[in-house]
């Protein structure tokens, strides 16, 4: 019985590691022909480990892993968790929040927050009012989106200053000071989402 059962795990496993091999040799592109080539791993040894029909040696799947440009543990990824979250915000439904920073204070609705192993995401939708007050800046870890619902308004970015329009988009790297430095329409509201790698 225990024996049926490793098995069993065994084969989720070898299926986790096939159908994430496939979709990242998909994702760039290549046919099995082609990472067979680059990778030095057979074709017809590729077609197998992708329908979980083969439990690859760790140097195979370095091999892989170094042709596809992923670190090896990425082909391990649907391997650690049997479960997967996801949240569903209806309209107007976001958890609403006001932050005050000194004489600043600015609201905001929670539309996502996510944490995996690996990775944590969040998403808000900000309203920043015209104030005499400065909004605040931030220094973080990993990335920020943010696009622009509605108004104007000026963020700063390191030494630099962007305006941003309705329809405007700005991506950034969160570890150069960054934030928004005056509203220069009555009200300005935007999406902005944050992803990281959880240390």
């Amino acid at each position: 019985m225990a024996d049926r059962i490793a098995a069993d795990a065994d084969d989720l496993v070898d299926a986790a590691i096939g159908t994430t091999l496939r979709d990242i040799r998909e994702s760039n592109n290549l046919t099995a022909r082609h990472l067979a080539a680059e990778s030095g791993v057979s074709a017809a040894m590729i077609s197998r480990i992708e329908n979980g029909q083969a439990s690859p040696s760790i140097s195979t799947l370095s091999a892989l892993a170094g042709a596809l440009n992923v670190p090896l543990v990425s082909l391990f990824r649907e391997t650690a968790s049997d479960h997967a979250d996801f949240t569903h915000v209806v309209a107007n439904q976001g958890l609403k929040s006001t932050r005050i920073v000194g004489g600043h204070s600015h609201e905001f609705i929670n539309l996502a927050f996510h944490t995996r192993r690996d990775l944590q995401f969040e998403a808000r939708m900000v309203t920043l009012v015209r104030q005499n007050a400065s909004p605040p800046t931030y220094i973080g870890h990993g990335v920020v989106f943010i696009y622009v619902v509605d108004g104007e308004a000026v963020y700063g970015y390191g030494q630099r200053e962007i305006l941003l329009k309705t329809g405007d988009s700005l991506s950034i790297d969160a570890e150069l000071s960054h934030g928004f430095k005056r509203v220069v329409t009555p009200e300005f509201t935007f999406l902005t989402v944050q992803a990281e790698r959880r240390r």
